[in-house]
């Protein structure tokens, strides 16, 4: 049989802090293997702090597709465009617009500063495009994350851009029952913006009527729940080698910056096992012999939570794997794992992250299954019965030999 180089590692995780929107699985191994946010055998659903799914799969976002920019545009020449909102007028303001998109920034993130000129640029446009004194359908607004904290962690921005869309106060939109943010995730450049948001607005018609009276203040001041969590549940399988590698999970963006404090990458372990591809067959074999194999998946139900919410935090396991053999009554050569498991919070340099850390022992155990002929289980039967009816004999000869020896002693007294 031509020996299996690789094998399966099964993950079911959840993180409650961390958002889908960013979460990428990766790994990497000592041969040079390195892949990046794997989403063909993958999967992410957001979840509440209860660690229940709200909805169905999160669509793959491709965080590491090229995002166009204007690079040659001098902000000196556009100036402010968009408004600047904070805690006190973001609801006034979003509210008081069908559409307003806002840019969640932050000062020292390069991919800001990269946006900013265009942004502004597109906000001068969709200006004197839709006046908002008498148009009013579209506004594009900013927000630094380092001066408004609060706001930013309840919309739950974690990356540096965020462009959220919001209509009639709210940035959810709602996916088969399910509230998510709206998000855009498109070029960064003026016309690529331009065009967006004109598209946004295209829908809502011209604007020759107050809002009041076009949209009503039903409408306008109506809210739509916001997601309370922004949790994610990574689950899935990944084919890796037979050497010694990393599952990682991260954050990732090739057009985002993150703030390292900011990312919590506590997690509840579901599940994390190792294996192959079974036949029904090989499935049932295994279940019958698994009550005489240790138990396969230590990390399960483990919960590891920075509790003390410590800054730059990355979870580390040490996981040691031991390949087991079974070979069943029906000769069929089952591969099973187990392994031991060391676990630790370590001070993070870079970005934060969940690291598994396998290696495979050279260490082998050989779990036979090795089935008994009919005769000779009558064998072993006569055998016991044998036995029985010479134990029975010896006791009763003893208990004969006493009681003869008892009543001559008796017999002896009386003369």
């Amino acid at each position: 049989m031509k020996p299996n180089n690789d094998f399966c590692i099964y993950v079911h995780c959840s993180f409650p802090s961390l958002s889908c929107e960013f979460a990428s699985l990766d790994v990497n191994d000592v041969l040079g293997t390195n892949k990046l946010n794997i989403t063909k055998t993958v999967r992410k659903y957001a979840i509440n702090k209860h660690l229940q799914a709200t909805g169905p799969e999160v669509e793959p976002i491709p965080i590491f597709s090229t995002t166009k920019h204007d690079d040659k545009i001098e902000q000196e020449y556009y100036g402010e465009g968009s408004v600047t909102l904070t805690s006190h007028n973001f609801e006034r303001i979003t509210h008081s617009h069908p559409i307003v998109v806002v840019d969640f920034f932050a000062p020292w993130c390069g991919w800001s500063k990269r946006l900013k000129p265009a942004w502004e640029s597109a906000a001068k446009i969709l200006r004197e495009r839709h006046n908002p004194e008498t148009d009013g359908r579209i506004l594009l607004g900013k927000v630094d994350c380092t001066t408004e904290q609060e706001l930013c962690t309840r919309l739950h921005i974690q990356g540096y851009p965020t462009i959220r869309i919001f209509r009639m106060g709210s940035d959810v939109r709602d996916v088969q029952g399910v509230h998510q943010h709206e998000t855009y995730y498109g070029n960064r450049d003026t016309d690529s913006l331009v065009q967006a948001m004109e598209h946004l607005i295209t829908p809502l018609g011209s604007q020759n009527l107050s809002l009041e009276d076009k949209y009503g203040k039903a409408i306008i001041y109506a809210k739509r729940p916001a997601p309370q969590e922004g949790g994610c549940r990574i689950e899935g399988s990944v084919q890796v080698k037979k050497v010694s590698g990393n599952i990682i999970i991260a954050t990732h963006s090739e057009s985002h910056s993150f703030d390292y404090s900011h990312i919590n990458m506590s997690h509840v372990i579901n599940s994390f096992n190792f294996g192959n591809k079974m036949t029904p067959t090989m499935m049932s074999d295994l279940k019958r012999l698994r009550p005489y194999i240790k138990s396969h998946d230590k990390l399960a139900g483990k919960a590891y939570i920075n509790f003390e919410d410590r800054e730059n935090v990355t979870i580390e396991h040490h996981l040691q794997v031991v390949k087991t053999e079974v070979i069943s009554s029906s000769h069929q050569l089952i591969e099973d794992y187990e392994y031991t498991v060391h676990s630790s919070l370590v001070q993070a340099v870079t970005l934060p992250v969940a690291k598994f850390h396998f290696e495979p022992s050279p260490i082998q155990i050989l779990v036979t299954e090795d089935p008994k002929p009919f005769t000779r289980f009558i064998t072993n039967v006569c055998a016991i019965i044998g036995g029985v009816f010479t134990v029975a004999g010896i006791l009763n000869s003893l208990l004969y030999n006493t009681m003869r020896a008892v009543k001559k002693m008796e017999l002896g007294k009386e003369f």
